[in-house]
């Protein structure tokens, strides 16, 4: 099996942000010197609707989605997200378009769920969900650790929501 790297940023084009970036503690920080705690990690670019977030205008059936290669894979993820939380986050919201339709999504929500900050609290692991798949996936995502869960709705009308 060879092995695939995928490059995360061309450091050359990566701006100078001495001081900034970082603080001495090792957190990560914005320009106001505030820590960065929360990091939200879009799973997938595929949704099941199409409000106004994804326009049926736009994501027709012609819209070419982003293959399965070009996703960060869960192991890149996990990776991503011990090194935020190794530098401060203390809560990982996963997104996406819609996230329960990426496969397996229970298993990356399970790695994610053994992660602590270095103070070796829990991290707060949330999902934001239009809903659609909650009922049939809701236990087994508590089961993999998932704290939280928050639903988007675009629409209480599914004439104007659905797919």
């Amino acid at each position: 099996m060879s092995r695939h790297i995928i490059p995360l940023a061309d450091i050359s084009a990566i701006p100078d942000f001495s001081g900034v970036a970082t603080s001495l503690s090792g957190l990560i920080t914005n320009t106001l010197a505030r820590p960065l705690r929360d990091l939200r990690i879009s799973v997938t670019d595929h949704c099941n609707f199409r409000c106004d977030c994804m326009p049926r205008e736009v994501f027709d059936k012609h819209y070419q989605f982003l293959p399965h290669a070009a996703l960060l894979s869960f192991e890149e993820i996990e990776r991503l997200a011990r090194v935020f939380v190794a530098h401060g986050v203390e809560k990982i919201r996963l997104t996406g378009s819609e996230p329960l339709l990426r496969k397996n999504i229970e298993y990356l929500i399970e790695r994610l769920a053994l992660l602590h900050t270095p103070e070796g609290r829990p991290l707060d692991l949330t999902l934001t969900t239009n809903g659609s798949l909650l009922a049939r996936k809701a236990q087994s995502l508590k089961n993999a650790g998932l704290s939280r869960v928050t639903v988007s709705l675009d629409a209480l009308d599914d004439a104007l929501s659905a797919a």
